[in-house]
């Protein structure tokens, strides 16, 4: 009986069909357990429709941390990626193989037809590099 109504609240904060969707429906399950708190004889529309409304808004902020989330770690990551590739190519490749590919000491030894031995000097000297540049702790 409520559900177009509170899909078109929903949708007027978020301008998302799919968060409205989400919101109307996260709402009708807390307003049915908030049922016990309702006044009796108080106007029902109005309160679900609030119960609607901050459900909304919830996720409107929630989506905008995300956003504000993915951005930072898409920046961090190519600063990260640009500082790589000003290392020498075998720390890079060595890097690249520890971390990227996430392939154990031997692995990476194997891959790159080196000892094991010069897999971690590589990687350790470049781990410093990059600690340097980037002024931040890089971790191993």
């Amino acid at each position: 009986m409520h559900q177009t109504i509170a899909f078109r609240t929903a949708w007027v904060i978020t301008r998302s069909e799919a968060d409205a969707e989400e919101a109307a429906q996260d709402a009708f399950v807390k307003a049915h357990a908030a049922l016990g708190r309702f006044r009796e004889g108080a106007p029902f529309r109005p309160w679900l429709l609030a119960i609607v409304a901050n459900e909304a808004r919830n996720r409107l902020r929630s989506a905008g941390r995300r956003a504000g989330l993915a951005l930072r770690v898409a920046e961090e990551r190519d600063v990260l990626l640009s500082a790589m590739e000003r290392l020498p190519e075998p720390a890079r490749e060595a890097i690249a193989c520890r971390y990227l590919l996430d392939l154990s000491e031997e692995e990476t030894a194997a891959a790159l037809d080196c000892p094991r031995g010069t897999v971690k000097s590589r990687v350790s000297r470049a781990l410093d590099r990059l600690r340097a540049e980037l002024g931040e702790e890089v971790q191993a």
